[in-house]
């Protein structure tokens, strides 16, 4: 018996053309080869599977006991084999009850999500969405095993590695906010030295007393004065609308905070670039249609949102 990895699978392919039209010609026309191509396919296949396969007869050629006996398993192999190659079926969102699982830090689960749910529910009520927190280091591994459909954040933060496939979703700039008694309110624009002056609250979910803007003053030789750390943005609007504190955070999410309690805006005095929100999922996924169709619908509920104010 001959061993697999010695065996021409395009054989089978030939075998089953042969069985079908049990004559070389008609065989070879089939398949799109010349006679002589075919009789010499016929001959390697006696060989590999050491029988004759198709003998002649007074009424013409007949299959050997054991070509009937392998037409049907070499029929199953090939129609496994085409729908293998095939392109995979279109997802049917209706239908489907999928579940998916997107990573996100709590900023994203407050602009993403409502809109997101709402759009999904729509289409596909039957669809499972787990939404969890993103963990660091990079959860690598959970997008390559299929624990983690997609991740979304701050591509500066998140820092994926570069055989990951990464789409932008839409850009955010860091802003101020405070509550509308706030005597920061009195003047026109925040000075530096006001700024640093000022009781600070942080939104840190790994409990350092540093980010984005701590960094870029400690580069300076500055530093600002930190009152409060809080893990989360769930609590920040609450807290900022009845202390003193300021906080320094996304721009489009204070607006969403200054809509649930009474808190305003303020340019932030520092000269920070824009940083770009991503969606990261691994190439393995990429192809699959239930997953293209739920990266389609975060990327039609980011580009829904509200460019960020010149203010």
């Amino acid at each position: 018996m001959p061993e697999l990895r010695n065996f021409d699978l395009n054989l089978l392919v030939a075998f089953d053309l042969l069985m079908q039209e049990q004559n070389v010609s008609r065989a070879a026309e089939r398949m799109f080869v010349g006679q002589s191509a075919m009789s010499h396919i016929l001959q390697r296949l006696r060989q590999q599977l050491d029988d004759p396969l198709l003998v002649k007869t007074s009424t013409g050629m007949k299959p050997t006991d054991r070509a009937l006996a392998l037409i049907d398993p070499v029929r199953i192999v090939l129609r496994e084999v085409e729908r293998l190659l095939h392109a995979p079926e279109d997802f049917d969102p209706d239908k489907s009850q999928r579940r998916f699982v997107i990573a996100a830090t709590d900023y994203m689960e407050v602009l993403v999500l409502p809109a997101l749910v709402e759009l999904i529910t729509r289409q596909a009520p039957n669809v499972v969405i787990h939404f969890k927190r993103t963990e660091l280091p990079f959860p690598e591994s959970e997008l390559e095993h299929s624990e983690l459909d997609v991740v979304l954040g701050f591509e500066a933060i998140l820092k994926p590695a570069g055989y990951l496939i990464s789409e932008k979703l839409f850009d955010d700039r860091v802003t101020c906010l405070v509550s509308r008694s706030h005597p920061a309110n009195e003047g026109v624009r925040l000075t530096l030295d006001e700024y640093l002056s000022m009781r600070h609250m942080l939104i840190s979910r790994t409990g350092t007393r540093v980010g984005v803007i701590d960094e870029w003053l400690a580069e300076k030789g500055l530093e600002r004065r930190i009152a409060l750390i809080v893990p989360h943005f769930l609590s920040a609007p609450l807290i900022v609308a009845k202390t003193d504190l300021l906080l320094s955070l996304p721009e489009r999410i204070a607006r969403q905070f200054v809509g649930l309690a009474p808190l305003s805006i303020l340019p932030v005095p520092i000269d920070l670039p824009v940083y770009e929100l991503v969606m990261i999922w691994h190439p393995l996924r990429e192809n699959d249609p239930a997953h293209r169709w739920l990266r389609h619908q975060i990327l039609t509920v980011c580009q829904t949102l509200d460019e960020p104010s010149n203010a």
